[in-house]
């Protein structure tokens, strides 16, 4: 899901990315929706508020507004500055690093709210602050390493897209075209994930409260979880094959035959200068 950057992605890793950070948005909203009363996923309706709140002279609600919207935007950058600084060196990093942070504000969002919540203004708009901040984190990196092609916080942009491909499936070629077809499939997963989650943050806040927050940051540690079981399972593949090409007793290789309970007794031919070792896995 993370490993993959702009087009070297498939449509499987979209969809695989947008649906699990899309179930997570949806249960983010209705949660801060039904704690706080104020969605946190997205800030459209935020800047209605922040007009509102000019027009009507409001200004210490004006700059709790403002620092809202500011950090979702700054979750972007944040998110965007990772995948472009730390790409070169470590890409899984440089994609999960994000995802990290918006695991520990999930996590201080929950902890506080259930040890510590007492329910004053100050603390519901500092935790829909860090929230904000945390959604901007995960609508950033998606949107960035799936070159703007994965958006899964809110499903305006999602909507309009669907209804302009709908559109557009009305005449025969574009039914036939595996690029639209493609992208139908993957707005519609965000769409059915994002309500999914929706529901089921509705269905289990009352007996979770606060700990559905928990369960936010398990969905997102799958997100990273995967990739990180993808990345070294295949490291594990590939050393073992070097091994048995060119007869090179590696630590991974060394594993792989006490996992098995095998021993390695080959001895290369003489006639072969190039392999004239004696194997490390030799049993007595």
């Amino acid at each position: 899901m993370l490993r993959n950057y702009s087009n070297s992605r498939t449509l499987g890793d979209n969809i695989r990315l947008g649906t699990l950070t899309a179930f997570t948005a949806g249960t983010i909203n209705i949660a801060s929706l039904l704690i706080f009363l104020s969605f946190t996923s997205n800030v459209t309706g935020h800047y209605a508020i922040f007009a509102a709140e000019i027009s009507q002279g409001n200004w210490t609600q004006v700059a709790v507004v403002a620092s809202w919207i500011f950090l979702f935007f700054f979750g972007g950058f944040v998110a965007n500055l990772s995948v472009i600084n730390f790409n070169k060196k470590s890409k899984y990093f440089a994609h999960a690093f994000p995802i990290i942070l918006e695991i520990l504000c999930l996590l201080a969002v929950g902890i506080y709210g259930q040890f510590y919540y007492q329910k004053t203004l100050g603390e519901t708009e500092t935790l829909v602050a860090l929230m904000l901040f945390a959604t901007g984190l995960q609508n950033g990196l998606t949107a960035s390493i799936s070159n703007f092609s994965v958006k899964t916080t809110h499903l305006t942009g999602t909507t309009t897209d669907l209804g302009i491909l709908f559109s557009m499936f009305t005449q025969k070629k574009f039914r036939k075209n595996p690029e639209l077809i493609a992208r139908a499939k993957l707005l519609m997963s965000i769409m059915f994930a994002y309500v999914l989650g929706a529901v089921f943050s509705g269905l289990t806040y009352y007996n979770l409260e606060f700990r559905v927050f928990y369960v936010i940051s398990v969905c997102l540690l799958v997100v990273i979880g995967y990739d990180f079981y993808k990345i070294n399972i295949r490291h594990f593949q590939t050393e073992y094959r070097y091994y048995k090409i060119y007869h090179k007793p590696t630590f991974i290789a060394f594993l792989y035959y006490k996992i098995h309970n095998k021993d390695e007794k080959r001895t290369t031919s003489h006639s072969n200068p190039r392999t004239n070792t004696k194997l490390a896995f030799n049993e007595d």
